[in-house]
């Protein structure tokens, strides 16, 4: 009798932990290029807009823990609370800004405008602006280095915290790499990798932040097009066994083994501007600019074969994976819509409007306990 109650007792126990788990969710935040705004969608429907958020022609959002950042053309980096959706605090950089990193004791700026990185606390206090006389682009972080490009200096900077990440940085420049390439316009970090490309070079670089050693990786580029739109080449997609890359001024994105081997180059539609790896990295979402701007195409990425083509009713100015549910969102900017696809089936599953002139989709994941 007593081994049933205890029995019993436990599986009520486990039914009521099960009952009351925390349940992941997402919060998906568009950016509304035009409008200074910023639309949030949960549970797909536009439930609010978070407004005056500077230039969003170009807005880029990051979170980290349970903060969120987010900078504008013009200047502005911004942190706000993703659950409650308000803004914290906001400091001017520059003029503009063009990308910025985030760890546990500060937030770097890349600035095109001013020509410096600036350095800032998570509360976005001003701690050091790094001048270097250049655009700067491909900004990250590994371990106590802060890494990017000059643009107009054809260089990779390299800054160590001579604080060794306790506390407030003091950055100092560690290492230049000069004649990388010309005119580098991003870059991925993979694992201790640094790779960026260049406009105007046949290549992309690879720097050995472990071993400081820079070496040139050649790229098999056809006749070059007219560039409409940058590649964003921090939107390669790395799996396990494969990198993909868009081509810069031809129709084509780049297969390469991790150890940059080439494998193929496959023929698309347009010229790419963001591949994006599906989570479970099975496939692999390709949109373009120009004439192709309305497209986006599906590639396999073990048969390496395009199996899918959405086309829709205005340019794609982004698209974004959910981890959480089998989903692809597209921004349609001239529809003024945010699409998803549902890719058990790939079909489109819903429209959501409400959205003004939509681009940079971002996506805040957190946990719900049940009621």
């Amino acid at each position: 009798m007593l081994k049933r109650i205890l029995f019993t007792t436990t599986i009520i126990a486990s039914l009521y932990v099960s009952l009351n788990a925390a349940v992941p969710k997402e919060k998906v935040f568009v950016v509304e290029r035009e409008s200074s705004s910023v639309a949030v969608i949960e549970d797909g429907l536009a439930r609010n807009h978070m407004l005056h958020m500077h230039n969003m022609n170009h807005g880029v959002m990051k979170f980290y823990g349970k903060d969120g950042y987010l900078i504008s053309r013009d200047g502005y980096i911004m942190r706000f609370n993703p659950m409650t959706e308000k803004k914290i605090s906001e400091y001017k950089t520059s003029k503009s800004a063009i990308g910025f990193v985030i760890n546990k004791n500060y937030v770097a700026v890349a600035n095109y405008d001013d020509k410096s990185v600036d350095v800032l606390t998570r509360n976005l206090k001003p701690i050091q602006k790094l001048k270097t006389g250049s655009r700067n682009v491909g900004i990250k972080i590994y371990k106590n280095y802060l890494i990017f490009s000059e643009m107009d200096n054809d260089t990779i900077a390299v800054y160590n915290d001579i604080n060794k990440g306790k506390g407030k940085p003091d950055f100092k420049l560690y290492k230049e790499f000069k004649n990388v390439g010309i005119m580098p316009f991003d870059a991925l970090l993979d694992g201790d990798k640094y790779i960026n490309g260049f406009f105007n070079s046949p290549w992309i670089g690879e720097l050995n932040l472990d071993t400081m050693k820079f070496k040139k990786i050649p790229l098999e580029l056809g006749k070059r097009k007219p560039i409409l739109k940058v590649p964003h080449f921090g939107f390669w997609s790395v799996s396990n066994s494969k990198v993909f890359i868009p081509a810069v001024g031809d129709n084509k994105v780049f297969v390469f083994t991790p150890k940059f081997k080439f494998i193929k180059a496959i023929t698309t539609e347009g010229m790419p501007v963001f591949t994006a790896l599906s989570p479970d990295k099975k496939y692999l979402a390709v949109t373009f600019s120009g004439k192709k701007f309305p497209v986006i195409q599906i590639i396999d990425t073990k048969t390496l074969k395009i199996i899918k083509r959405f086309e829709f009713k205005g340019k794609v100015l982004h698209l974004r994976w959910s981890k959480i549910k089998p989903f692809l969102y597209v921004s349609v900017n001239d529809a003024n819509e945010v699409i998803v696809i549902k890719t058990k089936g790939w079909w489109m599953q819903r429209e959501i409007f409400q959205i003004k002139k939509p681009s940079g989709i971002f996506i805040y994941e957190y946990k719900e306990g049940r009621k």
